[in-house]
């Protein structure tokens, strides 16, 4: 059976991101993300509930998203959910789900802030080569 693991959230951080490296030297930078849904219910109410999710970026990305955000600001993300468990030193097992970015976009607004960019572990990709030139006449 086929299977697909795939994440598009977009939202704001919920803390600075924590950069730290692994001793073989790869970046590794965690934060926290809060993604926000509205809806009205049976009786016209405006309802909002939020989710809070962590994320783990790593490499060049990860220095990259370290570098430019911060706390409140938005960003569109890309990756995969990550299942992870563990005991506390107290003996409790404890289990959660966390996003492993594999792409993100800068999205400014969460100060007012203008749009940084785009960043992921490649650079970021070059207009499409088959792409038609721009022209001043529009057809239509």
């Amino acid at each position: 059976m086929a299977s697909f693991n795939r994440v598009i959230l977009v939202g704001n951080l919920t803390r600075d991101p924590q950069l730290s490296y692994t001793p073989a030297n790869t970046a590794v930078c965690k934060f926290g993300l809060a993604t926000n849904r509205r809806w009205k219910d049976r009786d016209g109410n405006s309802q909002e509930e939020v989710c809070f999710v962590d994320c783990t970026a790593f490499g060049r990305a990860a220095e990259t998203f370290n570098q430019y955000m911060s706390k409140g600001r938005s960003v569109l993300l890309e990756g995969r959910l990550q299942y992870q468990q563990w005991t506390t030193p107290e003996g409790q097992k404890r289990t959660k789900h966390e996003v492993i970015v594999e792409n993100f976009t800068f999205l400014g607004g969460g100060r007012g802030e203008a749009a940084v960019g785009s960043a992921s572990e490649a650079e970021a990709p070059s207009p499409r080569a088959d792409a038609a030139p721009m022209d001043d006449d529009i057809p239509f």
